[in-house]
């Protein structure tokens, strides 16, 4: 059913750039099933330096570009080892490419006891889709996103897909 559900809003997608906002809006709320809180790119633009930002792609993702001053934390290799001088009352942010796998670490971090844990909707692609900043691991400008694979990339529309 997923896999219809992706056709369908991919074909929506590539039929007009307004559609892809919306097309995208449908998948992301059959994905993400909002057992973590929730932040919409727009809000978080407006507090990524009151938060902690954890970037749960993968390292290969994280090293073509990320959010300034993300943390990378994995999906697969996830650790809550890795985040333990995080405070458990501090403000954190989980991403990755759309919100699904920020999601799962999100639940991991709840489960654990930290109390502030919101996942940003829409992730990095919606990030960049906004026209937001990135940055590769010299902290400097890049327009490079790794849009995960070929199927994903659709729902990039801004900067140079890497894969």
């Amino acid at each position: 059913m997923k896999k219809i559900i992706f056709i369908v809003l991919a074909l929506l997608q590539s039929s007009a750039s307004i559609a892809q906002s919306k097309s995208f809006d449908v998948l992301l709320r059959g994905l993400i099933k909002k057992t973590v809180p929730i932040i919409k790119v727009q809000e978080l633009k407006s507090k990524s330096t009151e938060v902690v930002l954890l970037d749960a792609r993968e390292l290969e993702e994280f090293e073509v570009s990320h959010l300034r001053n993300a943390r990378y934390v994995g999906f697969n290799n996830f650790s809550l080892e890795g985040i333990k001088d995080i405070p458990k009352t501090a403000p954190i942010v989980v991403y990755c490419s759309i919100g699904v796998r920020s999601e799962k670490i999100g639940e991991k971090l709840l489960a654990a006891g930290y109390t502030n844990v919101k996942n940003c909707y829409g992730s990095i692609f919606e990030w960049v889709n906004q026209g937001n900043e990135i940055v590769d691991m010299q902290n400097q400008p890049t327009q490079k996103i790794h849009a995960y694979n070929k199927k994903w990339g659709v729902w990039v529309n801004k900067g140079e897909k890497v894969y």
